[in-house]
This record gives C-alpha cells, structure tokens and sequence, in this order.
C-alpha cells in the first residue's frame, strides 16, 4: 500500500467519500470526531474513530481538541504506519473529477511555468484566468504589488502537489464575499510554481510522506491551520508545484463572516510570517499558541 487519501468529516459519507472510497490506487482513510454519525461506514477505507484516535495517542488528542479538521493530523499518522509513499488530504465536499490522482507529481521531474517575484510570497490564483481572485492566507498588503510578468519554463521536482478546484475555489472570506466566483480554471496554465513561498490548502493536495514529520494542521489558530502548515513545510525547504483543477468543490454551508472572524489572525500575521519563515522556519512559534506548538511537539514524536 504506498498512496493513502486523508480526510476528517463529521458528515455521513458524501458523494466525494464514496468516490474517494472506491479509488484505483489509493486507500482512504477518514478521520472522525465526536460529531461524526456512530454507525459511518466505508466499504473498502479506513475510518479511525474518537476512541482509536485517543489510543493511538490520548496526549495528542488532549492538544487538539474536539470539533476541529485537525483532528485529520490522526490520519497522517495513521498513513505513515501503512507505509504510505504519497499522502493525499482533501475535504469531504471535494468531488474528485475523473482522472483525479493518476498525474501524481512529488518526487519526480516535472515542467512548469516558474513565476519569479521579488515580493517575500506568490498568490497562485492570481497567475489563471482569474487574475481578481487570491488563495486563502495570501498576505492581502501584497494584494496591489501582484506581477505576474517574470515567467519561463522550469523543470522542478516538487514535493507537494496542491491540486486546484472548479467551482467554488479556495479563497479567503473577503474576497468570497466581494466576487462569490463559480471557477473553471483553464487547465493550460498549470503545472505553475514560483521562487517564492506560497499559500497551499489541505483538501486538495498531495505531499509526500518524508514531509509528514514537518507538516501538521495547527489547531488554536482558526482557518490558518493549513496556510501555516504550507508556509512552515516550505520554510524547511518544500517545494511546491500546483496542478489543474482535479476536483468540483460542492462546498459544505459556511457563513463568510463567520469564516472572516476565522481568518483575521492571518490578515493581521501572515505578511510578517512569510517573511520570517523564509530564513527560519520555526520563527512561525512565536506566532502560536503555546498549547499548539506542544500539539506539534507531540505529534513529532512519532517520527
């Protein structure tokens, strides 16, 4: 077993899971919380319950917390004990298009467009044919200084994979209020990187498995568990490369205020830890909880 899908719901299974269940090539394995249905079932997954959960590590569990996605931080351990290669984290309202995970690129040469920028991070997004929209967790003081004019073709070897999403994309709550886009991204302009950190989800996005030990979902710090995950990984020398749209986001009912509120620890911080990161990935601590970065303390442990 060397490919293993990672998600947390506290859903029935959607139809995303029941597609993912039934992937050629890859094993799920899902991760539930106190709010998960009692009887969930996969037909050929892995579901790791509360209770599994807590004897895999009760410490661990204490840390994080109840009723959060990073309960999926289980599930990455859960992967490394299958042996996985190639560890792939999405959401359960993610429907994966077909083709999804057979164009697989960590840990092997790939060509693509390289955005070279001097600004200290580089808004994806910005560079398809929706140049208006910017990813979650892009610092906004750089939103007017986006330049997308320095680009060639590069051979990379990435070890993160973030695949895009049609319909509704990954975009902070400002910008979901101000444009609420329906996205079908032109599939020309991928694979795309740049010479510059980057913000990249955990629902659509394939790592592989040496980075685990580096990349955990910070609880504590609202709809930035993921973005500091992505700035961190890439602070100890990640490389990331984003593919084409491989998934329709059918997205789960949020309130975009209430995910506004969610995101502000990132409007305020994400601009200075860019930058701090890039030289010294553990400067993002000072940014944490205490009570997170013991979460990330013990969760090394396993490695």
């Amino acid at each position: 077993m060397t490919n293993v899908i990672v998600t947390t719901t506290i859903n029935a299974p959607t139809t995303a899971i029941r597609m993912f269940d039934e992937m050629p090539g890859w094993h799920l394995v899902v991760v539930g919380d106190r709010k998960t249905p009692e009887d969930y079932h996969l037909d050929n997954g892995t579901y790791v319950g509360p209770e599994e959960q807590e004897r895999i590590d009760k410490e661990l569990s204490d840390l994080i917390g109840w009723n959060c996605i990073q309960r999926r931080n289980f599930g990455f351990l859960v992967a490394q004990e299958m042996g996985a290669e190639v560890v792939a984290v999405v959401d359960d309202d993610n429907v994966p298009l077909q083709g999804w995970g057979t164009d697989v690129m960590v840990g092997r040469p790939v060509e693509a467009n390289l955005y070279t920028t001097s600004l200290p991070a580089f808004d994806p997004i910005g560079a398809t044919n929706y140049p208006h929209l910017w990813h979650r967790g892009y610092p906004l003081q750089l939103l007017p200084r986006r330049d997308y004019s320095e680009r060639s073709r590069q051979v990379v070897t990435p070890d993160v994979q973030a695949d895009f999403w049609n319909g509704d994309p990954d975009i902070d709550a400002i910008c979901r209020m101000q444009f609420a886009p329906d996205c079908s991204f032109h599939d020309e302009v991928f694979p795309l990187t740049s010479n510059a950190i980057t913000p990249f989800d955990s629902q659509n996005t394939f790592i592989t498995s040496s980075w685990l030990e580096h990349y955990f979902l910070f609880p504590g710090i609202g709809r930035m568990d993921d973005i500091w995950a992505a700035y961190y990984v890439q602070g100890k020398g990640a490389s990331v490369v984003f593919g084409k749209a491989s998934v329709i986001q059918e997205r789960n009912p949020h309130d975009p205020v209430t995910d506004m509120k969610l995101e502000y620890v990132g409007y305020e911080n994400n601009l200075s830890i860019v930058a701090d990161v890039a030289g010294d990935p553990d400067a993002l601590f000072r940014f944490l909880p205490e009570r997170t970065v013991a979460a990330f303390a013990r969760y090394r442990t396993h490695f």
